[in-house]
């Protein structure tokens, strides 16, 4: 059903920008096949969503986990105990508590910390939990202190996904202008037209106008990606 959705969402995008750039029933079944692309990009969208959420409720996952370890308890324990924290935190489909209860079940059937925690790593992809389970392998491998190098590691983490959420609150506003400033040339067109009948005429009857509305839908489309880029700030 998402991806149906997200099938009739590119087609309706398709149908609007040919209606509006084109007002041809051929520019809309040429375009159509793009619509079948919109179910990846919504796919991909909905994902670095759900990092956003997990590496979110991570770093209170790392600070919760090693101030367990602080605590004495083992690292099985602690995953157990830290699960609970958390579920008080997120609820029971959490995205980490759902994570630490499976790695905590993974370290009952005889998996190593360092093998889940790596697991996690490579399933989420996000460079901080990595980072997090490198340094807990080689801290339990050198016998150090590792419940206070689990915590220094944490607070690290934690203040970089601290800056990189001040980032994001701070483009908030401006990603918010620039959805508003990408319907502004639909509104325009339909004000026009509505206003004056046949304005646009030329522009949708004559080969000149078809290839300046191409020109146009090509800048509109450039402007859509540079935006995205601009307000993509990684840290």
């Amino acid at each position: 059903m998402e991806w149906l959705l997200a099938l009739a969402k590119g087609t309706a995008a398709c149908g609007l920008l040919s209606y509006t750039f084109y007002r041809s029933m051929t520019a809309f079944f040429l375009m159509l096949p793009a619509a079948a692309l919109f179910p990846i990009y919504e796919r991909r969208r909905r994902k670095e969503r759900r990092l956003e959420e997990l590496a979110a409720q991570m770093k209170e996952g790392m600070m919760i986990l090693a101030g367990n370890l602080s605590s004495g308890f083992a690292i099985e324990n602690a995953l157990s105990v830290s699960r609970d924290e958390l579920v008080m935190m997120y609820g029971e489909e959490g995205l980490l508590p759902r994570e630490f209860a499976y790695m905590a079940q993974q370290v009952r059937v005889n998996r190593t910390a360092e093998e889940v925690l790596e697991d996690l790593a490579e399933r989420s992809g996000l460079e901080d939990i990595r980072n997090f389970s490198e340094v807990f392998s080689v801290a339990k491998r050198s016998g150090g202190d590792l419940s206070g190098i689990m915590r220094h590691t944490a607070e690290v983490l934690r203040d970089k996904m601290q800056v990189r959420e001040e980032i994001r609150t701070m483009t908030a506003s401006r990603q918010f202008e620039q959805k508003i400033m990408s319907l502004i040339p639909f509104l325009i067109v339909f004000y026009v037209e509505g206003a004056s009948p046949g304005f646009f005429g030329q522009m949708y009857g004559t080969s000149l106008g078809r290839v300046l509305m191409s020109g146009c839908l090509a800048a509109y489309l450039i402007s859509l990606a540079l935006a995205g880029k601009f307000l993509d700030i990684r840290v």
